[in-house]
């Protein structure tokens, strides 16, 4: 897409590799993932480090009662599903992976990775796709509120187009390589330029191949 390509002379994020963006234990990132949903990244840490601080081990966490737990992540908002959606992932990964690792899946295929992952309580295509590219090293095109008004504003979509829709399109459009670049750049430019009330259509690299820009 030239659009990507535009993004990453702006951003560079096509640079980063799959290796490059793995963050460590891919529960960790499941887990921060789930917090992260319907808020933003500052209360997510908050309440991830929270937590991780009093009880460093899943396994200790897993032993908690759901109201501990929601208190600890209350910064991240919506504690109790989201405390209840925790011990319920990490009681399914203890009994299918025998402890509290996703390490395994580094090993199986992206595909059987997905599916695994979004039959999760409370994990959708979004948190699985983050998990794959950022703790995983896989190919996958998670789709976020600034991915998802870009797409839609480029007009790769229509404007009704569902963010799961969305990444289905786009992770069947990018090459697999360029996933995980083409996500940041993306995130990268709504933060910047693009904004969702007033975009700054002036200060844009790809106004001229955007059908915002030009009204269509």
């Amino acid at each position: 897409m030239a659009v990507l390509d535009v993004l990453n002379n702006e951003y560079g994020n096509d640079g980063v590799s799959a290796a490059d963006l793995q963050t460590g234990e891919p529960l960790d990132g499941l887990i921060l993932t789930l917090l992260s949903q319907n808020t933003n990244d500052r209360n997510r840490d908050m309440a991830y480090k929270a937590l991780r601080a009093k009880y460093p081990a899943w396994s200790e966490v897993a032993s908690l009662d759901q109201p501990e737990i929601a208190s600890l992540i209350r910064p991240a908002g919506l504690g109790d599903t989201k405390s209840a959606r925790m011990l319920l992932v990490l009681k399914k990964i203890r009994a299918d992976f025998g402890g509290y690792s996703l390490g395994a899946m580094r090993r199986w295929e992206p595909g059987d990775v997905r599916e695994y992952l979004s039959n999760l309580p409370g994990i959708g295509p979004k948190t699985a796709a983050c998990v794959m590219v950022f703790d995983l090293g896989m190919p996958a095109f998670p789709v976020d509120t600034h991915v998802a008004r870009l797409s839609r504003r480029f007009g790769w979509v229509p404007d009704k187009t569902p963010p799961e829709k969305i990444q289905l399109f786009l992770e069947g459009v990018v090459p697999p390589e360029r996933c995980g670049g083409g996500h940041l750049d993306m995130i990268w430019h709504g933060r910047a330029v693009c904004h969702a009330r007033r975009p700054d259509c002036d200060a844009c690299a790809v106004s001229g191949l955007c059908a915002f820009n030009k009204g269509v």
